[in-house]
């Protein structure tokens, strides 16, 4: 058995394969009640969210089972997005948080991502604990007195929908007109009320989840289908959810899609111009365009650049005491209201800033140009580290010299799924053909690509 449990994000993987089973599920919520048990005496609660994957159902009984056995009572919340359950953790005083959930991956993937008791990602070092007492096979269940127990809250998704409208303070959205695709995820429910709510007109796609539809052609990794109904409906924006709504695709009146740094550009000038933005600083991934980096610079504001995934984002923000950050994939952490990325208040900032300017999206994200980019993924048998792959390495090493002052190159490993990712940027397209083109046929030369 492997000793390799935790990504980047969580325990994930393809459904009843190691480590997405039952069994693992059990151990870690075992591990758990070991965990929090141990930090002291006195009642200790732990809150279970999903999204709305088949296996779901699963995952969230073997891992109350464990936690019960354990000693820790259950909070469960069903079909929740993930940064509603990081908020209930809070809003609950839970000691810890769980999100069943493979975000934007097939319905045949799943995950465990877990939360403290302040609705923050685990640290690497709780997750090695956790991964010891999972694969510990000495530990010994607690006697029966100890046991603890499970209850559903009825009123939880209310608790969320009245958080999340009070971070624009319950303006009405009067007049606006949403496109919103839930991606048949876990906002099916929870996010369309929060818009109408607010008095939005609400056009909502993507909403009947069935157990094997989450983010099947819809939702935030299709945002095409986002953008032709906003175009058939003369709607003024798009909002496109992943499968757990910790992030969003937006698009304008016309369809044009709007990604993560044009979000995360036009939230920084108007915090700036606010005074509202910590340190004068936005914090980003290396996966972000260049082009941002360029309208940042014009406007005064700093840059703090971290590896990929959400978590390094949200760490560098609490350790430096910044207040905004994300990815160009959506995930956009507005660290004054929330503890991750949140899909839904993030719309209702953007939605927020476009009734106070009277400006259309299409004008707010007309805040800067973007360098040509290509991103290729590609499944690999193996992932090898790229120094040990030298025909993989010489080709990056050539990119970095033919760029150099005129775009860059990104090569990685997902953290999620088997895939290496490849980005190339440049100020010339001719450029970024070429050499994407080079690094792929590098790839499939040195790696075995299935």
């Amino acid at each position: 058995m492997s000793k390799k449990l935790f990504g980047t994000d969580g325990i994930r993987g393809r459904a009843n394969v190691w480590p997405v089973t039952p069994e693992i599920a059990l151990r870690v919520g075992r591990a758990l009640a070991m965990l929090y048990k141990a930090s002291g005496d006195g009642h200790h609660k732990i809150v279970i969210g999903k999204d709305t994957r088949v296996s779901g159902y699963m995952l969230e009984t073997a891992l109350t089972s464990g936690l019960v056995a354990g000693g820790m009572d259950v909070l469960m919340v069903g079909p929740m997005p993930t940064p509603a359950v990081a908020h209930l953790v809070r809003s609950l005083t839970a000691d810890a948080g769980i999100m069943l959930t493979a975000s934007h991956n097939p319905y045949t993937d799943n995950g465990i991502k877990l939360f403290d008791g302040q609705g923050y990602k685990l640290t690497d070092e709780q997750e090695e604990e956790i991964t010891r007492l999972v694969l510990d096979e000495t530990i010994v269940w607690p006697s029966v007195d100890k046991v603890g127990k499970a209850k559903r809250i009825n009123d939880a998704s209310g608790r969320y929908i009245e958080f999340a409208k009070a971070t624009v303070q319950n303006e009405s959205l009067n007049g606006i007109k949403v496109v919103l695709d839930c991606a048949n995820g876990a906002a099916y429910d929870i996010a369309p009320k929060v818009f109408e709510e607010l008095g939005a007109k609400l056009e909502t796609i993507s909403n009947r989840p069935d157990g094997y539809n989450i983010n099947a052609d819809c939702g935030a990794m299709h945002p095409e289908v986002m953008g032709a109904r906003v175009w058939e409906t003369k709607a003024d924006i798009g909002v496109a959810l992943d499968g757990d709504a910790d992030r969003l695709i937006l698009c304008d009146h016309r369809g044009t899609v709007v990604d993560g740094d044009r979000v995360l550009a036009m939230c920084a000038f108007d915090m700036m111009e606010k005074g509202k933005l910590k340190n004068d600083t936005l914090v980003i991934t290396s996966m972000s365009n260049l082009g941002l980096h360029h309208a940042l610079q014009k406007k005064g504001i700093k840059v703090e650049i971290t590896d990929v995934g959400d978590r390094y984002v949200i760490d560098a923000m609490r350790s430096k005491g910044f207040n905004l950050g994300g990815e160009k994939s959506g995930h956009v952490i507005l660290h004054d209201y929330v503890t991750t990325g949140d899909g839904i208040i993030t719309a209702l900032q953007i939605i927020r800033l476009m009734h106070a300017t009277g400006l259309r999206l299409s004008d707010l994200a007309d805040c800067m140009e973007e360098y040509p980019q290509k991103l290729v993924g590609l499944k690999v048998r193996e992932k090898k580290p790229i120094e040990s792959v030298p025909i993989l390495a010489d080709t990056i090493k050539a990119c970095e010299k033919a760029l150099e002052g005129i775009g860059r190159t990104v090569v990685r490993y997902s953290g999620t799924e088997p895939k290496i990712r490849l980005l190339v940027e440049a100020q010339d397209e001719k450029l970024v053909n070429e050499w994407i083109n080079r690094l792929t046929d590098a790839v499939r030369e040195g790696l075995e690509v299935v």
